[in-house]
């Protein structure tokens, strides 16, 4: 019973380092969200990002949109480290196509009204693309590090102008999943499998102290030894003429 005590005393203290952890970045959420509040926006604002998308616009006929993640087809997006995407455009009009920038956005995937995180606007200087030419235009955001893993959708803007007409067009609008940023085992990870290991030595230590009880109960268990019979002469005189003498001189001679 000492030793599970002790064990129990090790992993509280080997959990405290984490608990710790889950504390600090509890109370960084709070003050983000506080700053929020005040009007700011989570994401890293370039110097290079403009004021654009304000109002209503639609998609201009004749301009196709397409957007992949290189060397991440999976799309996983770890938490405050930067992701590239790249926006094709590809121009069938007969006007040159100036494109003013990029802006996204992370929802919730059950509803888009939600709004997670305003992510960085980029803004792009001289960025045409000819008529019946197509062009791609490179986009790098990244998710606030205190952003929970798991999937979220991403809405991504492609903000253009035509003959000075101001358009817009949704480029991406589907789900990306929000990894842990860091190595292989991230701390909370490193926890559930200290805990899980620590579950199983509890377990041994129960099973063992077990099998001790039962082998000193065996231990202690009174053997029972056969030896030979002695009769008192008095008693075989008292019952001599019986039957119970004569069943055993009846067994001597059969031995």
């Amino acid at each position: 019973m000492k030793s599970v005590r002790v064990f129990f005393l090790a992993l509280l203290l080997l959990a405290f380092p984490f608990l710790l952890q889950v504390a600090k970045c509890q109370s960084d959420d709070e003050v983000e969200a506080v700053e929020i509040e005040d009007g700011g926006e989570l994401g890293i604002v370039g110097e290079d990002a403009q004021e654009f998308g304000s109002g209503a616009l639609g998609p201009a006929p004749g301009v196709e949109t397409v957007c992949i993640f290189p060397k991440n087809g999976a799309q996983l997006v770890p938490a405050g480290e930067e992701t590239e995407l790249v926006v094709g455009m590809k121009n069938d009009g007969e006007s040159i196509l100036n494109v003013i920038g990029i802006r996204a956005s992370v929802h919730l995937p059950f509803d888009h009204k939600l709004l997670v995180q305003n992510l960085t606007g980029q803004g792009f200087n001289n960025a045409t693309v000819p008529p019946s030419a197509q062009s791609s235009f490179p986009y790098i955001f990244a998710v606030s590090k205190y952003l929970q893993p798991g999937n979220f959708d991403l809405v991504g803007t492609i903000f253009y102008e035509i003959d000075q007409q101001p358009y817009q067009t949704v480029f991406y609008n589907g789900t990306i999943e929000v990894v842990e940023s860091g190595g292989f085992l991230s701390m909370e990870s490193v926890f559930l499998i200290t805990l899980g290991i620590a579950l199983l030595v509890l377990l041994g230590l129960w099973v063992h102290g077990r099998l001790q009880n039962l082998s000193k109960k065996t231990k202690k268990a009174p053997k029972v030894e056969v030896g030979t019979k002695t009769t008192d002469a008095s008693l075989d005189e008292w019952l001599q003429g019986t039957a119970y003498t004569q069943s055993l001189s009846s067994k001597s001679k059969k031995k």
